[in-house]
């Protein structure tokens, strides 16, 4: 796995020639991402047929290329109309809506677009440089290094809680306890299930995603005219090309941001099964924690937008690193393409770099061609994608609720999974006009069943010692760093408060 130059330049020079496969790709991985309950996961699986019959090389360009667009694709309802398409795209809406509510909408699109482009660019680069070193990463993530990388993104709940304490504890507690439904891990004894065979595994990902932000937000919409403030749909009407250029201003003036937080979405890429919801809400966390300005986000702050679609795209390039290194997939995605590769008769492991490298290397030099295209073929529609927002509410909601009931149905195929999302979209409905955020509902209800599980892992490895915790180098300086995170907000703004009086 050296470095070689020349294998690099012919390789890019190679993948560039099939752009009429990375085109269609783009555009489908767009709608697909786009789609609640969608994934670039299952229509590769729909699409199996096709990729098994195509060239190994090809059929891993395709799958590459609809995987990385449909990672940005899972951000446009996100910010348009407070629906993330995926996980992945859960803490987008916390500044991308708000700013599309003040009219700017094409602005946001474009700070998306560019934070996703170039996040997902420079993480693919970093990616194929440091594959040495990256594939170790995973060997000294353990249980108890990831305990402390969930209670990262937990602690997200407290920073929620900053302007109003008890509310934000409420709601975060909450949606922990939700996520704590269905058969535990050890002995698979039901909690909570209510007699429900489908809560048995859990509560599904989607239902909840879609109800608490998708849902809730059609029933309190339709109450108003318009998605948009009466400011917001002045800006609108006299919104033209110029907003989307300083929505790309912007961004690239945010490029230290894009970096660092693009970093911590491969990093975390690279452990298996940690995915781009962990990464999301971690860099969300750390960008509010280390900003200047901590009581902008969540009011259509441009860092809260960066943030998380830096991150969550910087973790398509790191989920490839363990599937072709030691051949464990590190998502979904990555789980069909080992099937499509082992299918062809290729073997995963440090052999294929040795044997094969055009193949090896060949992923990442498709997704670096696929962010490298997005720019000249997603960035212009912001524009034209932002107008849906000027929609009647009287159509949009009806639009928004049938379309998240679909999505809602489509992973499971259960009936059951569109009556959890109207159940999710009442609670939200309520939270929302009792002052409770739905974003700590959220947060609970994603990372609380991953702490539980890398928690209950560590102890059965320790047999039972609960100072197992703190048996890790690396997992102690994480927790130094939790500690930091959560004092030094308090810390700036005593400071803050000090020089004002002053």
């Amino acid at each position: 796995m050296e470095f070689d130059p020349a294998l690099f330049v012919e390789l890019f020079t190679r993948t560039f020639q099939f752009w009429w496969v990375i085109v269609p790709a783009i555009f489908l991985g767009l709608v697909v991402g786009a789609i609640p309950g969608f994934s670039a996961a299952n229509t590769i699986i729909i699409l199996l047929p096709l990729t098994l019959a195509m060239e190994p090389e090809i059929g891993l360009v395709f799958m590459v290329a609809l995987y990385a667009s449909s990672r940005m694709g899972a951000g446009i309802p996100a910010i348009l109309v407070n629906i993330p398409g995926t996980a992945g795209a859960a803490a987008t809406p916390l500044d991308g809506y708000p700013m599309t509510k003040q009219g700017r909408g094409q602005q946001a699109l474009a700070i998306s677009f560019v934070s996703s482009v170039f996040g997902g660019l420079l993480t693919t680069v970093l990616t194929l440089l440091a594959m040495p070193w990256l594939s170790q990463v995973a060997f000294y993530l353990h249980s108890v290094e990831m305990i402390v990388v969930m209670l990262f993104g937990i602690s997200l709940i407290a920073s929620i809680a900053a302007r109003d304490t008890l509310k934000g504890l409420i709601a975060g507690f909450f949606g922990l306890m939700l996520g704590y439904i269905g058969a535990d891990v050890v002995y698979e004894t039901p909690r909570g299930t209510f007699g429900f065979l489908e809560l048995y595994d859990r509560v599904p990902l989607i239902p909840a995603l879609v109800g608490l932000f998708a849902v809730s937000e059609a029933f309190a919409v339709i109450e108003g005219e318009s998605i948009l403030s009466k400011r917001g749909r002045e800006a609108m009407q006299k919104a033209g090309w110029a907003e989307t250029f300083e929505g790309v201003r912007l961004a690239l003036s945010k490029w230290w941001h894009i970096i660092w937080t693009s970093i911590i979405g491969l990093v975390i890429g690279v452990v298996p099964g940690a995915g781009a919801a962990i990464a999301a809400f971690v860099a969300y966390q750390q960008s509010r924690t280390y900003s200047k300005t901590p009581e902008l986000y969540g009011t259509g702050h441009v860092e809260g937008l960066v943030a998380p679609e830096s991150a969550n795209n910087g973790v398509t390039s790191g989920t490839l690193v363990p599937l072709l290194v030691i051949g464990i997939p590190g998502g979904a995605t990555a789980a069909i393409m080992l099937v499509v590769l082992q299918y062809h008769g290729v073997t995963m492991g440090p052999d294929l770099f040795m044997d094969n490298p055009e193949l090896a290397y060949g992923p990442f030099a498709a997704m670096a061609v696929t962010y490298f295209l997005m720019i000249f073929t997603i960035a212009p529609l912001a524009r034209y994608m932002s107008r849906i927002t000027v929609v009647s509410t009287t159509y949009m909601s009806p639009i928004i609720i049938s379309f998240t009931l679909v999505g809602a149905f489509v992973p499971r195929q259960y009936m059951f999974d569109m009556y959890l999302a109207l159940a999710f979209g009442v609670i939200g409905y309520v939270a929302r006009k009792t002052g409770y955020h739905t974003a700590a509902i959220l947060i609970g209800v994603i990372l609380g069943p991953l702490l539980e599980t890398y928690f209950l892992r560590a102890l059965k490895i320790s047999e039972g010692d609960i100072m197992v915790i703190f048996s890790s180098n690396l997992g102690n300086i994480l927790w130094v760093g939790l500690a930091l995170s959560l004092l030094l907000p308090y810390l700036f703004q005593l400071r803050r408060a000090k020089q004002e009086a002053a």
